[in-house]
This record gives structure tokens, sequence and C-alpha cells, in this order.
């Protein structure tokens, strides 16, 4: 199903970038790759971030979720799929035991393993990147603790935001780190959204539910705001004419 899924969006961005056009670029606009260069490479993986990098993008987005012996790992599913088809759920297994073999890799020929929060701190920061954080699963004041010290001791807090659905973790993790950029991942605007704007929360929206209404009543508070996924030249058009600060893509890197 993932094979004929690529197909298909590699058929639609061969239309747009043949039909396609941009609007006229917002100076500073960062383009983030989605957990990775996730078009060309496996999605969450130290290939996918590496070649970000090399794709040009100002950064990269991914997932942590945590392994039974307190491991921080890059993984958008709460489970792995290894080389040999094996299905293992990340907090009920060691670090030792989800890299025993490679992962299924479905983009590449490269020997691919579990990617550590870590590693992709260090890819960041020797690229000077943006790096979007979304925590899965349930992170314990604990857990954000030892994610973010991390975070510090590797890179920059300013350069490493804070995604998450639910404004209950932005709003514990910017108690622990008041300097902590937090960013609501969100769909549409409603009432968590007015709360995150309330808060002197960023917003990283649907395009698809994103507006220049919402887009200028942010930025008049002062805060940025952030599009995902776009992966048409059409998606970046409108993301661009909106005046957006991030736009996420697992395709394009400016």
């Amino acid at each position: 199903m993932q094979k004929i899924a690529f197909f298909f969006l590699t058929l639609v961005t061969l239309f747009h970038s043949v039909f396609g056009a941009y609007a006229p670029a917002k100076e500073n606009v960062k383009f983030i790759a989605h957990r990775g260069y996730s078009f060309r490479y496996q999605e969450n993986t130290e290939e996918a971030f590496t070649g970000a990098v090399k794709h040009g993008s100002a950064g990269a987005e991914t997932d942590v979720r945590m392994t039974s012996d307190g491991v921080l790992v890059c993984s958008h599913n709460s489970a792995v799929t290894l080389k040999d088809g094996t299905e293992m759920e990340i907090a009920d297994h060691t670090y030792a035991e989800l890299t025993a073999q490679p992962l299924k890799n479905l983009k590449s020929f490269t020997k691919l393993y579990l990617c550590t929060f870590e590693k992709y701190l260090q890819i960041m920061a020797e690229n000077d990147m943006v790096c979007f954080i979304e925590f899965k699963g349930e992170f314990s004041d604990e857990n954000i603790v030892k994610a973010f010290n991390m975070a510090a001791d590797i890179y920059d807090l300013s350069k490493c935001p804070l995604q998450s659905f639910d404004i209950g973790n932005l709003i514990r993790a910017k108690e622990l780190f008041p300097e902590l950029p937090v960013m609501l991942t969100c769909d549409e605007m409603d009432d968590t959204v007015r709360e995150a704007y309330d808060r002197g929360f960023a917003i990283d929206m649907d395009l698809h539910g994103l507006t220049e209404e919402i887009v200028t009543m942010f930025h008049n508070a002062g805060l940025e705001v952030g599009a995902w996924t776009a992966n048409t030249r059409a998606d970046i058009s409108y993301c661009l004419s909106l005046g957006v600060d991030y736009i996420e893509s697992d395709v394009y890197a400016k």
C-alpha cells in the first residue's frame, strides 16, 4: 500500500513541478522536512535527516517516543517494522531489542536502524537547522526534562520547538522550560487554537484549515505560524501567499 501511495505522490509531484507555480516567497520563510526528507528516504531515519540537509531544507520535523528502557527514539507510529516483517511496539521493548535487526526500508537499499533522538539533534546542530519535535505517547515531566536537557546540551533550545496536538503538553513543557518555543499542532481554528493565542503559543496548522485571517491574527501578536503538509506546488504557493513562517513538506526544500 505504501509503495502505491509513493507512486501516486511521485506522479502528482512531477505534474506540479511542470505546471505549478509559486507565489512570491515571504522573506525568511523556512522549509521544514516533514519526518526528514521523507519523499526520498525512509521517514524519521538518520538517512532522511541527513537527506534533508543535502536537499537544502532549513530544518526537519520528527516524532519522538520512549523505549521501555528510557531511550528517546524517532518514530511516528507506536510500532516499528523490522526487515523480516516483525512489528515491535516501541514502548514495550528495549532499544537493544528494537535495533537487533534493521528496519524495513521501502525507499532505499541502505541498512537502517531506529534513529535516536540524540542522533537527530546532533545532525540538526551540526548543520544549524531548525528541529521541530513532536512527542508521541505519554511523556511525564521527568521525560520532558530528559528530552530538553538533552536538546540544550547538544544544541540550542531556541531552535528546538516542541509541537503537540495536546495543549496540556505544551503548558507543562513551558512551565519546565520557559525559554522553550512551543507550537500547537492543529487542523483548523477552534477553542484550543484561541487558547494557544491567549497563552502566547505559536501554531502549526493543516494548510487546508489555515487562512490569511488566522496568520494575521497570530503575526499581529508576534507569534509564528507554520503550515503542514505542503507536497504540491499549489500547496506551496498557497502557504507562501499567506505569509507563513514555516512550511512542512515531504517533497520540497525551497
